[in-house]
This record gives structure tokens, C-alpha cells and sequence, in this order.
């Protein structure tokens, strides 16, 4: 990066993702989360907005050797399955604290269950890295705080 670092500098690891109901989930990363507008095309074949905020999905990864949390993520993933549970979806909040702590920039996600699980690709010439379980989460909508 070029410049200078200010006070207010949101770094990209310093982001926390919480689930209402669950202790952190230590997720190690976020994937882009979209807040897109339905739209509609017109008989001129011009674009308006539908209005409406669609919903969406998003990845999360969580260290395989975070067994509670991954041990949370399961009983939720279960919850989400037949018979549902009236608690499977539960709101979420992404926040980006500044390096100073004075500014952030927060989101609610509202309506999130794991719909998807992915484990890691192996490979035995890997000089070792982390194991990361990848889940995908299912959101209805996504608020500025």
C-alpha cells in the first residue's frame, strides 16, 4: 500500500464475525458478502430496480483444528436440516475496526443459516499449512450499522 497508514485504517484482518447464540467462531475468513437490488427489464429493454433487496450467500472459513467452533457450526448446520428448527436462522454481525478503535464500519446480516459445508483440498506435498472447513451461509438481507 502507498501512503500513509491513518489512525482510521481499517486493516483486512482485524474484521470479527459473530452469530447471535453461538461463542465466536474464530472464522479466519469472510468472502465478498453482495447487497444487490432486484431489477426488472422494460419492454424498451431499459434496467429499473424491483425494489428489493435479494438475498444471498456467502463463505466462511474456520480452522479444522477449532473444534468447538467447528463442534457450534455442526449443531447449527443440524438445526438447519429436517425437521428445521424455528431457530435456524439467526443474525450475524460483520465488523471492521479501525487500527485507532475509534471509527468502525459494521453490518448485520439478518435471516443466516450454513447451508453448505466444504472440507479442504489435501494434498501430501503440502509444506503444512492450515486446514481451513469452508461454509457457506445463506443470508436474507445485510444492514449498515
Amino acid at each position: 500500500m502507498k501512503g500513509e497508514i491513518r489512525p482510521d485504517h481499517m486493516p483486512a484482518n482485524k474484521f470479527q464475525f459473530r452469530v447471535a447464540g453461538l461463542a465466536d467462531i474464530g472464522a479466519v475468513t469472510v468472502s465478498g458478502i453482495e447487497d444487490e437490488l432486484e431489477k426488472v427489464e422494460l419492454p424498451d429493454r431499459t434496467m429499473a430496480s424491483g425494489g428489493q433487496r435479494k438475498a444471498g450467500e456467502f463463505e466462511i472459513g474456520i480452522p479444522m483444528h477449532h473444534t468447538a467452533e467447528i463442534a457450534a457450526m455442526e449443531l447449527w448446520f443440524v438445526e438447519s436440516q429436517d425437521p428445521v428448527l424455528p431457530t435456524y436462522k439467526k443474525p450475524c454481525t460483520l465488523a471492521h475496526p479501525s487500527i485507532s478503535g475509534q471509527a468502525s464500519r459494521n453490518f448485520t446480516l439478518t435471516g443466516v443459516f450454513p447451508s453448505k459445508r466444504a472440507l479442504p483440498d489435501l494434498d501430501k506435498s503440502n509444506e503444512g499449512e492450515m486446514n481451513v472447513e469452508t461454509w457457506t451461509l445463506a443470508y436474507d438481507n445485510i444492514l449498515p450499522l
